[in-house]
């Protein structure tokens, strides 16, 4: 079943939430990765280029996640979660996308502050569409460091809600998600 019901979320929504969810931890682990690399090491380039593209891969895959969500609803919490722990699961869920738009966006600001557009391995290049100063730069590259620390922080603590949900409360949230 392609599209979610009332009881479970159908074969688009896991499938994007899985791809986006494993290009997101690989983007902060490249991330990691990266910062100890000097410009000469031959991984910096591949790396870079490499989180550059997989980071505009999970932006077109947040925006497609969210226009799906329009299309077809993500079933509801079960009645036996509280309304706190309902709210505290909106709230994460809307930081997260916020994060999928936020990271790929200061990113792109990033790569294309020097005037240069994003190549993608020879295929075609993302153009510069808007360019900003130095100062901007600066600014855009601590808000997408931060970003990515929280990013992979509410990934975490969605992550173990999901397995609290299973294991301890065992009301299926879960395994709505997965593969069954």
């Amino acid at each position: 079943m392609l599209k979610n019901t009332p009881e479970r979320y159908g074969l688009v929504t896991k499938l994007l939430h899985w791809i986006i969810a494993f290009s997101i931890l690989g983007l902060i682990w490249l991330g990691w990765e990266m910062v100890d690399l000097t410009y000469y090491d031959p991984w910096y380039h591949k790396s870079l280029s490499l989180h550059r593209v997989l980071g505009l891969v999970v932006l077109g895959l947040a925006v497609c996640m969210l226009v799906w969500q329009r299309v077809s609803r993500p079933p509801p919490l079960p009645g036996s979660i509280s309304r706190v722990q309902q709210a505290a699961a909106h709230a994460v869920h809307r930081l997260l996308f916020l994060m999928m738009l936020l990271l790929p966006v200061t990113g792109y600001l990033i790569s294309t502050s020097a005037g240069q557009a994003i190549p993608v391995y020879g295929l075609f290049e993302v153009p510069v569409l808007v360019q900003v100063g130095e100062q901007t730069r600066d600014l855009i590259i601590a808000v997408h460091y931060y970003c990515a620390y929280g990013t992979g922080l509410l990934a975490a603590v969605h992550a173990a809600a999901a397995l609290k949900h299973q294991f301890v409360d065992r009301d299926g949230v879960l395994a709505r998600m997965i593969w069954r």
